[in-house]
C-alpha cells in the first residue's frame, strides 16, 4: 500500500515538473515573437547591408574643396623648372636605378595611397553578353589605329562643352569664346570595323577596386581631364566622384586623385615629363643648371607600381629648349655630357622606362599601355616663334602630313618589340595628324567679353575638350574589352 502511495506522488511530481517547462518554453517562445514583431526594420535593414557589402576604399579623404588653386606656373608645353635632387637616399633594387625623397608633391600624398585599393581585390563586374564579347573579340583582326574621322552630331560629344568642372581653362575652347562646335562631333572609325559603343558605365564596372594612373606631361593631363568627363557621365550621384585632396585641377599641380565612391576605384594623373630623372647641377662658380639622368627613372615610380592600370606618354618635351639642344644637359651615371644627341638621348631614356617596366610591373596583375605622340598643327612657326593653327575648322582630309610618322614613334615601337612584359602601343599619331582643328590654338585662355584676341602665341598642341582625348580614351575603353573578354575565353 506505501509502495503504491508513492509512486501516485513521483507520477504528480512529474506531470507537474513536465507542465511547468512546458509553460516555460511557451513563454520564452511568446517573448520572441513579441519581440521580434516590434524591432526596428531600419535596424535590420542596416545590419543586412553591414554584411552585404564590402568596406569602401581606405583612403583618408579630405573634404572636397574646389576653391583651391596653385600657381599657374606652367607655358607652352609646360614650361617649368627642374625639382633639385641633391641627395640619392633609395634605391630601386631591381633595375639599380637611383631615386631621392625629396619630391614634394609625392611625400605629401604617399600615407593616403598606401591604403589605396589593389586592383587583386576588386571585382570585374563585366555586363558583357557572350554574344557581345564575341562581337568585340572580332575587332582583333581590325587595325584599331588605322582609320578616318566620321561626322557623328547624333552620338557626340559624349559630354557637353563647358558642362565638366574638371577641364582646366586651358583646353575649355567654348567657355574661352570659340564659335564653332564642329570639332566635338567627329567619331573615329577604323577601317573595317566600328569601335564599340563607350559606355561610361560599364567602363566604371571595369575598373571596380582598381587604380587607373596616367603618367606623363601635359598630354596625359589633357587625356586625364578628358577621361574624368567621359566617366562622370556614367553617375547618376555625381558628388560621389570628386579628388581626395579636394585639389582643383590645375597647371601647377602634379598629382591628382579622383575617386568614384560607387566603384571604389580612383583615376589618377602623375606627372613626369620625361619618365626619366630630372634634376639640376650646381655649378662651380654658383648658379646651376637643369640636368636630365636619361639612365634613371623618374622619382615617382613609387606611385607608378600601385597603380592596376597605367597609361605612360611622353614626347613633346624632348623637342624644345634645352632638351632639344642637349648642350650640358644629359647625364649617365655621373657623366654630364657637353653635348648630346636629343634623338639618341631619348632612346635611351626610353629603354630606362622599357627595364624598369619590364623588372617592377606584373603582367598577372597590371596592365600597362603606352599612349603614342598626339600630332601638333603650327603653320607659319613653332609655338615659340609665331606658329599658328587659328581658323581650323576641320580636319585634314589630305596631303603629306597624313602619312608623317615621327621618329619618336619608331623608337618607341622599337622599344615595347623588345620589352618581356606586354605593354599595349595606343598608337594614335596617325589620327591625331588629320585633326588641325582641334587644339586652343588662341581660346586657351577665356577671350569673351571686352577682353582682345591675342594671336600672339597660340596652343596646336594640346587639344579642345571635348574633342580629340575623348577618342584615346574610347581606345583605353576598346583595349580593357578586348583584353577581359580574352581572359573569360
Amino acid at each position: 500500500m506505501a509502495s503504491s502511495s508513492s509512486s501516485s506522488s513521483h507520477k504528480n511530481r512529474s506531470s507537474v515538473s513536465t507542465l511547468f517547462f512546458l509553460t516555460l518554453f511557451l513563454l520564452s517562445a511568446f517573448l520572441f515573437i513579441f519581440f521580434f514583431r516590434n524591432r526596428d526594420p531600419a535596424l535590420t535593414l542596416r545590419s543586412d547591408l553591414l554584411l552585404l557589402h564590402p568596406p569602401p576604399l581606405s583612403i583618408h579623404v579630405h573634404p572636397p574643396n574646389n576653391t583651391q588653386t596653385q600657381p599657374e606656373t606652367e607655358t607652352e608645353p609646360e614650361a617649368e623648372s627642374a625639382v633639385a635632387t641633391p641627395t640619392d637616399t633609395d634605391t630601386d633594387t631591381d633595375t639599380k636605378i637611383s631615386v631621392d625623397n625629396t619630391d614634394d608633391t609625392q611625400a605629401e600624398s604617399d600615407a593616403q595611397d598606401e591604403n589605396t585599393v589593389n586592383g587583386s581585390n576588386g571585382d570585374n563586374d563585366s555586363s558583357d553578353t557572350d554574344d557581345e564579347v564575341g562581337a568585340v573579340k572580332k575587332q582583333l583582326d581590325c587595325d584599331l589605329y588605322s582609320g578616318t574621322w566620321v561626322k557623328d552630331e547624333g552620338n557626340y560629344p559624349i559630354y557637353k562643352p563647358s558642362s565638366c568642372p574638371y577641364v582646366d581653362e586651358a583646353y575649355d575652347c567654348q567657355a574661352n569664346g570659340r564659335k564653332d562646335s564642329d570639332y566635338t562631333k567627329w567619331r573615329w572609325k577604323p577601317h573595317g570595323c566600328d569601335l564599340p559603343r563607350f559606355s561610361p558605365t560599364d567602363f566604371l564596372k571595369r575598373l571596380r577596386g582598381k587604380r587607373l594612373m596616367l603618367v606623363g606631361d601635359s598630354m596625359n593631363r589633357n587625356q586625364f581631364e578628358s577621361i574624368l568627363c567621359m566617366l562622370r557621365e556614367g553617375l547618376q550621384d555625381k558628388t560621389k566622384m570628386y579628388e581626395i585632396h579636394g585639389y582643383k585641377i590645375t597647371k601647377g599641380r602634379g598629382y591628382f586623385v579622383f575617386k568614384f565612391e560607387d566603384y571604389n576605384c580612383t583615376v589618377e594623373f602623375v606627372r613626369s615629363h620625361f619618365l626619366v630623372r630630372e634634376g639640376v647641377r650646381v655649378k662651380a662658380q654658383g648658379g646651376s643648371n637643369p640636368t636630365l639622368s636619361i639612365d634613371r627613372i623618374d622619382k615617382t615610380f613609387r606611385r607608378w607600381k600601385k597603380a592596376d592600370i597605367l597609361v605612360f606618354n611622353t614626347g613633346h618635351w624632348w623637342t624644345h629648349g634645352k632638351t632639344a639642344r642637349g648642350v650640358n644637359y644629359y647625364k649617365e651615371g655621373d657623366q654630364l655630357y657637353p653635348k648630346f644627341d636629343a634623338v639618341e638621348a631619348y632612346r635611351r631614356a626610353i629603354k630606362t622606362w622599357a627595364k624598369w617596366i619590364d623588372h617592377n610591373i606584373n603582367p598577372k596583375k597590371q596592365i600597362v599601355y603606352y599612349r603614342g605622340y598626339s600630332s601638333a598643327h603650327f603653320r607659319g612657326g613653332d609655338w615659340d616663334s609665331g606658329g599658328s593653327c587659328n581658323g581650323e575648322i576641320e580636319p585634314v582630309l589630305s596631303g603629306s602630313i597624313l602619312d608623317n610618322y615621327p621618329l619618336k614613334m619608331k623608337i618607341v615601337e622599337e622599344a615595347i618589340k623588345g620589352m618581356k612584359f606586354p605593354v599595349t602601343l595606343l598608337n594614335v599619331t596617325r589620327m591625331t595628324n588629320f585633326r588641325k582643328d582641334g587644339h586652343p590654338s588662341v581660346y586657351g585662355r577665356n577671350v569673351t567679353g571686352l577682353k582682345r584676341v591675342s594671336t600672339r602665341r597660340q596652343d596646336c598642341s594640346h587639344w579642345c575638350l571635348p574633342g580629340v582625348p575623348d577618342a584615346w580614351n574610347e581606345l583605353i575603353y576598346t583595349n580593357l574589352v578586348l583584353q577581359q573578354a580574352n581572359s573569360r575565353s
